[in-house]
C-alpha cells in the first residue's frame, strides 16, 4: 500500500519544490520547501532511498533553521502620513502601477487629495501605501492598501490594524471598510485580519470595527 503511494509523494514533494521556486516571499519559499522535504523523506523511506533521506533531511533542518529566523526577526516598522503625496509616493506609484491596478483596479493617483494618507516603512523600506476616505461617523473606505508582494506575510497589516490602532482612532476612525475587494489573496489577507461582512450605508462590505 504505501509503495503504491511513494510516487505521489515523490510528484507532490516535486511540485512543492517547483512553486517555491515560483514565490517571491522567503516566508512561502520556506515553507513550501520544508513541505517538499518532508514529502521527499516520505518517499525515500518507502523506497529505501537512503541518499534521498539523508539528503531532503539536511535541506529540511536548513529551512526549518530560516523559517525559525524569519518567524523571530526584529524589524523595525514605521508609520509616515502625508497629505497628498510626494516624489517618493508618485514614484512607489508608478513603479507598482501594474500589481497596484490588478488589486484596485478604481484607484487613481488623485484619489489622494484630501483623504487619510500614509506609508509603512519596513527597515526603512516602503513596504504599504493606504489611503482611506473618513466620513463625520467614522466610517473610513479604503480606497488603497497596497502592500509589496515581498511583505505580504500578515506583519504589515496587524502593525497597521493592531499596533497602530491607537492613531487610527485619533484620526476619527472607528470602522474600516472595503466595498469591494478585486484580489481573492487579499480577501483573505482581511479575512485574516479580522473582516466580517456588514452593511454599510445600505451596501455590503467588508468591515473591521476599532471600537
Amino acid at each position: 500500500m504505501l509503495q503504491q503511494l511513494a510516487p505521489y509523494f515523490g510528484y507532490l514533494a516535486s511540485l512543492l519544490l517547483a512553486i517555491g521556486l515560483l514565490v517571491s516571499n522567503d516566508l512561502k519559499f520556506r515553507w513550501l520547501n520544508t513541505g517538499g522535504n518532508i514529502a521527499f523523506i516520505f518517499y525515500g523511506v518507502v523506497l529505501g532511498a537512503v541518499p534521498v533521506i539523508l539528503t531532503n533531511c539536511i535541506l529540511l533542518i536548513i529551512n526549518l533553521f530560516y523559517l525559525y529566523k524569519i518567524y523571530n526577526r526584529k524589524e523595525h516598522f514605521e508609520l509616515l502620513e502625508f497629505s497628498s503625496g510626494g516624489i517618493l509616493v508618485d514614484r512607489f506609484l508608478s513603479f507598482y502601477k501594474t500589481d497596484i491596478a490588478a488589486h484596485f483596479p478604481v484607484f487613481t493617483r488623485e484619489q489622494l487629495e484630501g483623504k487619510l494618507n500614509f506609508v509603512v516603512l519596513r527597515d526603512l523600506v516602503i513596504a504599504n501605501i493606504f489611503s482611506a476616505r473618513v466620513d463625520e461617523d467614522g466610517q473610513a473606505e479604503v480606497l488603497i492598501n497596497y502592500t509589496v508582494t515581498k511583505y505580504r506575510d500578515y506583519k504589515v497589516g496587524r502593525f497597521i490594524f493592531d499596533k497602530e490602532k491607537q492613531y487610527l482612532l485619533s484620526k476619527g476612525v472607528r470602522k474600516i471598510y472595503y466595498t469591494s475587494v478585486a484580489n481573492l489573496r487579499h480577501k483573505k489577507f482581511l479575512t485574516v485580519m479580522g473582516f466580517s461582512g456588514e452593511l454599510i450605508n445600505g451596501r455590503q462590505c467588508l468591515v473591521k470595527s476599532l471600537v
